[in-house]
């Protein structure tokens, strides 16, 4: 992983050369702050979040993450406490029957080792997708978050989001939400390689918007 310092001086090349390739981000970027989102190691806990978030308000998704730690003592579980914690006692915290599943499938990857959560910041972002996506409940979407706001990657295209699809859509004068093929052509004919993640973060400002989910299975 980079430093922190090395990380923010990419970061801040990454605004400058969006400043000086997409006029129409440029304007955005002049009206907001720099990211706030930087790369951290509590890989597990995130993506156990990530399954939690999904498909939810930030306020209800952290009611439910505090009744969670709750149901625990109030510190996060561990993969082997999760396996150990009945079904209907992690549902009585607000999960649906799919997300305790999903939640339990994720802790019992971790412990079998078929996801190697420590080795992910040495992998491609297309190996961690496909390392992730072997989980239960955890799809491209969620791969793209953990990508940018656990790993920090700056090279994430989040073309399933929501909120990055009816951005674009207003600020590139669309007629109609873009598909994903639209936001990678219009990615590439503003050259926003190798920093697209904070393309991500700054249409995401201009919505006033959290990254949201479309597209991944919940209940």
């Amino acid at each position: 992983m980079a430093t922190a310092d090395s990380w923010l001086t990419a970061l801040r090349a990454g605004i400058k050369h969006l400043k000086t390739n997409d006029p129409i981000l440029a304007e955005v970027i002049t009206r907001y702050p720099e990211p706030t989102f930087k790369p951290h190691q509590n890989y597990y806990q995130a993506l156990v979040d990530a399954i939690i978030s999904q498909q939810l308000s930030v306020k209800a998704a952290a009611s439910i993450e505090r009744r969670f730690q709750a149901l625990f003592g109030g510190v996060f579980p561990t993969p082997e406490q999760i396996l150990a914690t009945d079904h209907e006692a992690l549902r009585s915290v607000g999960l649906s029957r799919a997300k305790a599943t999903y939640i339990q499938d994720l802790a019992l990857h971790i412990l079998d080792q078929k996801l190697l959560i420590g080795r992910l910041p040495s992998l491609s972002n297309e190996e961690i997708i496909r390392e992730l996506v072997a989980v239960k409940g955890i799809g491209e979407w969620t791969a793209h978050m953990f990508l940018i706001f656990s790993l920090g990657r700056l090279d994430v295209l989040a073309v399933g989001d929501l909120g990055i699809k009816n951005s674009i859509q207003k600020l590139y004068g669309l007629a109609e939400a873009p598909t994903p093929d639209n936001i990678q052509t219009i990615a590439e004919q503003h050259n926003w390689h190798p920093y697209e993640s904070l393309a991500c973060w700054y249409l995401w400002q201009a919505l006033d918007n959290k990254p949201e989910i479309t597209t991944e299975q919940s209940a």
